[in-house]
């Protein structure tokens, strides 16, 4: 079957919209009203520290915590009673992890703009809300003693949570979300002119080409920078973003890059935008990508 097939009918259920855009504003708007305290958590919630999207690392836990309590119903339904503590806390430990996949993974997604990927978010989250309801009715009624419940609830939540996570894997391996956009590869490594150097004015940024990749030049305080054009986010275009202190912010997304490094200051972004060494040789800018250091060095 066509892995698009049930994206693509998904992105076209107009109902989703609305909760779409009143999910996303809930999420942008408390992070606004934090202030630099709102971005710092933001910034943390994305993993920009991590150097990838945290939310794929917290995933694992609700999803295997599930579905080991789900091998270790069977296995009690079987008759096998001594498991059950076991099934209990796992279905607990999941509910603490589905928490943290939560915040990680509405954060991840909620500057994203395009149909079908807030809408197949949407569904990807209310789905999970959903068998994690269950989880927890699942919790209750086992402690109150009535476990065939308990274990039919838990199924039923293991099996909604499996399709969420088709989904997940849609919005990252179809829709590339989280996935790194600037190009790492066949980049020049020796100095190619790429731009004269007196059409490069102080505090200014300009696209150019090398050897076929988008890059950014920018000037400031007379030096030349260059780092790849092409955000590593989702491509955004940075040559059409703003200075800032010696960082380039992204026009679509607000992720901002060191220019001396291209390390990530702000996300959405969790990976840093390749860098270029510049120099100005017969009155042409050129750049390469830096050298590898050899042998550890």
């Amino acid at each position: 079957m066509d892995s698009t097939v049930i994206t693509d009918a998904i992105s076209k259920q107009e109902w989703l919209e609305p909760v779409a855009q009143g999910m996303q504003g809930a999420v942008s708007g408390a992070y606004a009203a934090g202030g630099e305290t709102g971005k710092k958590v933001e910034n943390f919630l994305n993993g920009v520290w991590l150097g990838h999207p945290l939310h794929p690392a917290v995933v694992y836990v609700p999803l295997g915590a599930w579905t080991a309590s789900s091998v270790l119903d069977v296995m009690e339904a079987g008759g096998n009673e001594a498991v059950g503590p076991g099934a209990d806390a796992a279905v607990a430990v999941g509910l603490v992890g589905a928490l943290a996949s939560a915040v990680t993974g509405l954060t991840q997604w909620h500057p994203l703009e395009a149909r079908s990927t807030r809408r197949v978010g949407a569904t990807h989250a209310l789905l999970n809300v959903t068998a994690t309801g269950l989880f927890a009715a699942s919790l209750v009624v086992r402690k109150r003693g009535n476990r065939p419940l308990g274990r039919a609830l838990g199924w039923l939540g293991c099996a909604i949570v499996s399709g969420s996570a088709y989904l997940g894997g849609s919005l990252a391996y179809e829709q590339k979300i989280g996935v790194d956009h600037a190009p790492r590869e066949n980049l020049p490594r020796d100095f190619v002119p790429v731009l004269p150097e007196a059409e490069l004015a102080e505090n200014q940024m300009k696209r150019v080409d090398a050897g076929g990749i988008p890059v950014l030049l920018a000037r400031r305080n007379g030096r030349v920078f260059a780092l790849a054009e092409s955000c590593a986010h989702l491509g955004g275009p940075l040559s059409e973003g703003a200075l800032e202190d010696g960082c380039v912010r992204c026009p679509w997304h607000g992720s901002k890059f060191r220019l001396e490094d291209g390390q990530v200051v702000d996300g959405p972004s969790t990976y840093p935008q390749p860098r270029f060494e510049t120099r100005v040789q017969g009155g042409q800018i050129e750049v390469r990508a830096p050298e590898i250091p050899q042998n550890g060095e």
